[in-house]
């Protein structure tokens, strides 16, 4: 009996060990369910990845930023939710350094999708509301270093903000050896502040501006009939089909990000852990979410993954290929 209880343990039959649990159909399913949507993640984010970055057309200062928001949601696919589908009811034992890259890559990719979706809606700011100075004001290098910084400042908050908790990693929290964290609540309020309300204040002003100007801009191209203000409204249009578009990314992010910082708003201590807690996925699979939206509502990505998946870019030339941006 002895040996039989004994296989039946995570760890070696210590004072502190404890039973695996079981593996029921549920929580198989729930297992499946979610290495398909990591697997949908990865996919999706690749050929984001692909297309802009092969198509020379594709390449504009908008689709820069998505560039870099598909990278941060590509990593997420890689490293983020494949650690969390593992420890789903498994027994895994790491150390400490390990741990504690887990979630220093967790909080890096989160910031840095944070700084890009406040790229996003800047974007969409310029070309709304300064539409003659946007081709002077946001150029592709001038996006690639913001790009850039926005990488370099999550690298380097989220080290020094989370220098002490990882420093404090508590592998034997509970029966699993789960890789846990505890953040404290002034680091949490900082994290709250710059991380959640600071960011999502300025895309909600920036994008009331945007659809204000939006709407007084039609009604007075409305009572214009000469040609010349056709084809203003005509790129006015297209400019408002992106920003629409940019706005439901948008959107679909602050709603995944809300509840990942229900803790921090009610001031409790967070206790993290990189397994799988229903806030945490909602916020993974935001991630899959964003390449599905461009999937519907941009043709351009729709035209690329063809031209991807019949293995077209191969072909001498296929950079220049005519891919429509809207």
């Amino acid at each position: 009996m002895r040996s039989v209880e004994a296989a039946d343990l995570c760890i070696p039959p210590l004072n502190t060990s404890c039973r695996s649990m079981s593996v029921t159909p549920e929580a198989m399913f729930i297992k499946t369910l979610l290495s398909c949507i990591t697997l949908l993640t990865v996919t999706l984010n690749l050929l984001v990845i692909v297309s802009i970055s092969h198509f020379r057309r594709l390449q504009t200062p908008t689709n820069l930023i998505l560039l870099s928001l598909a990278v941060s949601d590509l990593l997420v696919g890689l490293t983020v939710m494949p650690s969390a589908v593992i420890l789903l009811q498994s027994c895994w034992f790491q150390d400490k350094s390990s741990c504690a890259l887990m979630y220093l890559s967790c909080f890096i990719l989160t910031s840095a999708s944070v700084g890009n979706m406040v790229l996003i809606s800047m974007d969409r700011y310029v070309a709304i509301c300064y539409p003659l100075r946007y081709s002077s004001m946001v150029t592709p290098n001038r996006v690639k270093t913001c790009v850039s910084l926005c990488w370099t400042c999550s690298v380097f908050y989220n080290v020094i903000i989370l220098k002490d908790c990882l420093s404090q990693i508590d592998l034997s929290y509970f029966c699993y050896r789960e890789c846990t964290i505890v953040i404290n609540y002034i680091s949490g309020a900082v994290d709250l502040l710059l991380t959640f309300f600071g960011p999502v204040t300025v895309i909600i002003v920036l994008y009331v501006r945007v659809f204000v100007v939006a709407v007084s801009q039609a009604r007075v191209m409305r009572s214009q009939i000469s040609a010349v203000k056709t084809n203003i409204v005509t790129v006015k249009k297209s400019e408002m089909r992106a920003a629409r578009t940019l706005g439901i990314i948008l959107l679909v992010f602050i709603l995944c990000l809300c509840p990942y910082y229900i803790p921090s708003m009610t001031g409790q201590d967070t206790t993290g852990g990189i397994e799988s807690t229903t806030q945490g996925w909602l916020f993974y699979c935001n991630s899959s979410f964003n390449p599905l939206i461009y999937a519907f509502f941009y043709p351009w990505f729709r035209k690329a993954v063809k031209l991807i998946v019949s293995l077209q870019i191969l072909q001498p030339g296929s950079r220049e290929a005519k891919i429509m941006l809207r």
